[in-house]
């Protein structure tokens, strides 16, 4: 057994500012809370098909994410839901055409970026793929421009490498929708015979503002997302 003088040495106290880009998501995160009513619906969704999807691409030489697949259903379900593909500006909503879909990625040092694929119910899921895979090259290199980082319509949140399942993504504001990803699991369902069978299940966690969205409309979304990814 360990003794008190074999212990290591405490870590020294420390006072970290929110200056800089620190400072600025603080500002931001704060900003969405104390402007926008936000509601969070989870839901749990079975990923047999998704993962199906993604080994049946590979054996073609198609290489994607499970993050790409989901954000291809995402974009297919907003263009079904559009509702919740826009921004609130003042007292009205402006809701987009087209899906510019904003990805949140986490960079070294505690920080934080959300930049947009522009037009993204335009491009295949190749296309889309290397799309996100540029932008998120960009953000580490501090490279991303000013409309990226604010042009975007709808914002997805990715935990899914975590062991978090369900969690309450803050808007994106002025965006009125984030859809949060979280791990997928090993489930036990009835098998119909007395007995159980696991199937891998995914927590989705869908953030609106309820000044633009009320909750029937935001679930639906949500069921419809989930039948989506299902059905890939």
């Amino acid at each position: 057994m360990a003794t008190q003088a074999e212990a290591p040495a405490t870590r020294a106290d420390r006072v970290v500012p929110l200056r800089g880009a620190r400072g600025m998501i603080a500002d931001k995160m704060l900003r969405s809370l104390s402007e926008a009513a936000q509601l969070t619906h989870h839901a749990d969704c079975r990923a047999d098909a998704l993962l199906a999807r993604k080994a049946a691409l590979a054996e073609t030489g198609v290489k994607v994410s499970v993050e790409d697949l989901i954000l291809d259903r995402v974009v297919a379900t907003l263009l079904k839901h559009p509702d919740l593909n826009g921004v609130l500006k003042g007292k009205e909503v402006h809701l987009s055409g087209a899906v510019h879909l904003s990805v949140a990625m986490a960079l070294p040092g505690n920080l934080l970026v959300a930049p947009a694929i522009f037009n993204a119910e335009a491009l295949t899921i190749e296309a889309r793929a290397a799309a996100r895979k540029d932008l998120a090259e960009r953000a580490r290199a501090n490279k991303l421009t000013v409309p990226e980082m604010t042009g975007g319509t709808f914002t997805v949140s990715n935990l899914g490498l975590s062991r978090v399942k369900y969690f309450t993504p803050i808007l994106n504001t002025p965006q009125i929708g984030i859809l949060g990803i979280g791990r997928i699991a090993e489930t036990a369902f009835p098998d119909g015979k007395g007995g159980v069978e696991f199937h891998p299940v995914m927590g989705l966690s869908l953030t609106f503002d309820h000044q633009a969205v009320d909750g029937a409309p935001a679930a639906a979304f949500l069921s419809d997302l989930c039948a989506a990814i299902e059905a890939a």
